[in-house]
This record gives C-alpha cells, sequence and structure tokens, in this order.
C-alpha cells in the first residue's frame, strides 16, 4: 500500500526519474483492486451504466489515477534505460501488449543511465 500511495502522493505527475519494478507493480496491484472495489460500489448502489457493468465511481477513479498510472510506467521504463514514449507500443495488437508486459518486468539496469541513479541502491 505504501508503494500506491508514494505514486499518488509523491511522483503524481512526475515523468522524471526511475522507478524500481516493485513500485510499478505494486502500483498496478492496488490500482487493481480499489478498480474492482469501484465497480462493485457501481453495481451495488445502482450507478452502473446499463450493459456496461460500471458507473461513475469507477469512472472518477480511473480519471484520478490516469496521470500517475502513466507517470509509474513511463519512469518504469526509464529504468530499464527505455524511453517513456515505448509505452506507445502498446498500441500494436496483441504483440505490442506482451512486448510491453516484457518490458514493464525487466529488472533494472544496475548502472546509473540517462534518467539518474538505479532506485534499488538508493533506497532501503
Amino acid at each position: 500500500m505504501n508503494w500506491y500511495l508514494k505514486v499518488l502522493k509523491n511522483h503524481y505527475a512526475d515523468f522524471n526519474g526511475r522507478a524500481r519494478r516493485k513500485e510499478y507493480w505494486m502500483f498496478a496491484l492496488f490500482n487493481l483492486i480499489f478498480a474492482l472495489i469501484a465497480g462493485v460500489l457501481d453495481n451495488v448502489t445502482g450507478l452502473a451504466f446499463e450493459g456496461i457493468g460500471y458507473g461513475p465511481i469507477y469512472i472518477v477513479y480511473g480519471l484520478i489515477v490516469l496521470i500517475p498510472g502513466i507517470a509509474v510506467a513511463v519512469r518504469r521504463l526509464h529504468d530499464i534505460g527505455k524511453s517513456g514514449w515505448m509505452m506507445l507500443v502498446g498500441l500494436i495488437p496483441i504483440i505490442g501488449g506482451i512486448w510491453l508486459f516484457v518490458l514493464l518486468a525487466t529488472d533494472s539496469e544496475n548502472k546509473t543511465n540517462e534518467y539518474g541513479p538505479n532506485p534499488k541502491s538508493t533506497e532501503i
């Protein structure tokens, strides 16, 4: 949960620097959990749009975490020495999503790269 809050509080729209693999995937996990909760709340309260299955609570949550989600993914790509523009690879049908998943799961570069020092060596 601390990793999720770190992304939202400290790095809301920070596209510079590097993000550890753990920071990205913990944010993704809690984001998924909270999105599911928002969808369930929409359905339980009767706010879900007919035939879609989600409603305004889910949409507001999605808009709130859109920018930090993109920012942490860009910083994650910086951690492996790739440009944030590599996120666009995910737009390629099927293979692009797989390739982006592999990039996001790749371990950090051990040395300092053009985006900054290795966050594993600077954090406890």
